[in-house]
């Protein structure tokens, strides 16, 4: 049975991701009821830790189920850093469940792009990112080749403003040698709102994940829907 207004959970680790999440929802699944649970620990917790722990595993997965045990019709994780942790969630609750990009991933791998740059501005999010983009290549694009380039700019999660931000990307990224890249793909959230201006000073096509995940939960929870189209996931 289709529900007219599906309750769609989104679990963050920042609040930037928050805003931009919903403000996504919003433009591409406004059918959706959205409810937004917020750890503002988790990040740091793993950036201290120097990576994931099975405490921190079992403590995303406390999160999982609450919203499953609320009515979840679906669950987007928009924390990359933490992504792993939706493989377990998929073999215990049968509802979609979504990793941080992987519709941002699956768009730039279907694309034209032959060398691709993730940039992130917090530690754990570049393998973490790295790790669900080389595992779709082999399903997505398995008879093409792809250069994966990585930049970290941890002074972008500082930044003042969005432009800022993307200035202080794209010193990462040309420092890191990735000035030749076909496209740019943001491993957090919470950088969306650079992506234009970063876009701009890179004169490439910079994807975000927030608006991508939006319209593959739409496919999902309204199949009657119409399909999305390929150039849109892919914007």
């Amino acid at each position: 049975m289709i529900e007219p207004h599906p309750l769609v959970a989104m679990i963050h680790a920042v609040p930037a991701a928050h805003r931009t999440a919903e403000e996504a929802f919003a433009r591409e699944f406004p059918q959706a009821t959205v409810w937004n649970v917020l750890d503002d620990r988790l990040l740091d917790d793993a950036r201290g830790a120097g990576g994931l722990t099975g405490a921190l595993r079992r403590r995303m997965l406390r999160l999982i189920g609450h919203v499953m045990d609320g009515g979840a019709r679906a669950l987007l994780l928009t924390c990359s850093s933490y992504g792993e942790v939706v493989d377990t969630a998929r073999a215990l609750w049968d509802v979609p469940v979504l990793k941080s990009d992987e519709a941002m991933f699956k768009a730039a791998l279907a694309g034209p792009y032959r060398r691709i740059a993730v940039v992130a501005s917090t530690p754990p999010a570049v393998p973490a990112a790295v790790a669900q983009l080389e595992a779709l290549v082999p399903v997505v694009r398995p008879d093409r080749p792809l250069d994966i380039v990585t930049a970290l700019s941890e002074e972008a999660a500082a930044a003042d403003d969005a432009d800022a931000a993307a200035r202080h990307l794209a010193d990462a990224l040309h420092a890191a040698d990735g000035a030749e890249v076909d496209a740019v793909l943001l491993a957090q959230y919470s950088l969306s709102p650079a992506r234009e201006a970063l876009a701009g000073l890179l004169g490439v096509p910079v994807l975000d994940g927030a608006g991508a995940a939006a319209r593959e939960l739409r496919v999902l929870l309204t199949p009657d829907g119409p399909p999305v189209p390929a150039a849109a996931v892919a914007s």
